[in-house]
């Protein structure tokens, strides 16, 4: 079982459980000048995310001056990384702990692995978790071993333990889960990953696209509701006291820098030149609405555990 980090208020007693407002670095990558959350500095961005309420940052592959600047501005940090390999695991797992990250999540394999070698991957992060004492969490991605939804629940049954960080955006969009409007039907198969779910990357795609606004027309807001509120009860059903769910807000830009393409924010033609550079939103201000609309969910999952 993976361990987990423990909540706790100023007078050292753990704290009930909770959502906790984080957020992955990458939503304020390459904002324009008009987005809200846009800062000169990367140390007044991260005094910007704590005035705003964030208790902690997302970073990919951290350093430690990255983590340095973070904890520096009052900000607790958690690390992701990518892990090919089982002695990748170990390593990776190894070095953030010793950054000071708190929870570590994963994009683990490449989507081509036997079931042998997804086992092996399972097992090495299990192992890992136990023996650095430090939380792992398998992320729901495209192009690594849980791309495949039945896949994905057939290691659950292998490896029950095992934790997620929900991205659930990869599975709504990749195996378009509104088919022949059968959403509910579809997704009412992955309570056994929803159950596991302790981290979450929050945005809301649609049948053709990763990243969409929020004003979108369509139900496709209503379903992320849908899905948040089911990882938030099967958290509340296990949780302790000190135990939180991290809630990431992970809206990322259409590329980083001049060569590394993401493909995430779609600007749109039209919108080229105005202040927000063609993005059709502000991306620091739907994290703040990810946030509202996640709490609402939480509300209500807390109301539905409590009634049964």
């Amino acid at each position: 079982m993976n361990p987990s980090p423990i909540d706790r208020c100023n007078d050292g007693s753990a704290r009930p459980p909770r959502l906790r407002r984080d957020i992955n670095l990458g939503t304020l990558a390459e904002l324009p000048r008009a987005s809200t959350g846009w800062r000169a500095t990367h140390a007044e961005q991260l005094a910007l995310l704590k005035a705003d309420g964030h208790e902690a940052v997302q970073i990919w592959q951290p350093t430690a001056e990255a983590a340095q600047a973070a904890r520096d501005a009052g900000l607790a940090v958690t690390g992701i990384c990518r892990a090919l390999t089982p002695p990748d695991v170990d390593s990776i797992v190894r070095e953030q702990r010793d950054l000071g990250c708190e929870i570590t999540t994963l994009h683990v394999g490449h989507s081509f692995e036997t079931d042998a070698e997804m086992d092996a991957l399972a097992a090495a992060m299990l192992e890992a978790s136990a023996r650095h004492g430090h939380p792992i969490y398998v992320e729901t991605h495209r192009g690594t071993m849980t791309q495949d939804l039945r896949r994905t629940l057939d290691l659950v049954e292998r490896f029950p333990e095992l934790r997620f960080n929900a991205d659930l955006s990869h599975w709504y969009t990749g195996h378009e889960l509104t088919y022949g409007g059968e959403f509910y039907d579809r997704a009412a198969r992955l309570q056994p990953v929803f159950e596991r779910v302790r981290f979450l990357h929050a945005r809301v795609g649609n049948p053709g696209c990763i990243q969409t606004g929020l004003d979108d027309p369509g139900d496709y807001l209503g379903h992320f509701r849908w899905m948040w509120q089911r990882c938030f009860e099967g958290f509340l059903r296990h949780a302790q006291p000190g135990d939180f769910l991290s809630f990431n807000a992970e809206l990322l830009p259409q590329r980083m820098g001049a060569d590394f393409w993401l493909h995430y924010a779609q600007p749109r033609r039209e919108l080229i030149g105005d202040a927000l550079g063609g993005e059709p939103s502000d991306r620091y201000d739907d994290a703040a609405r990810l946030w509202q609309i996640a709490s609402d969910c939480f509300e209500a999952a807390r109301a539905a555990t409590a009634a049964t």
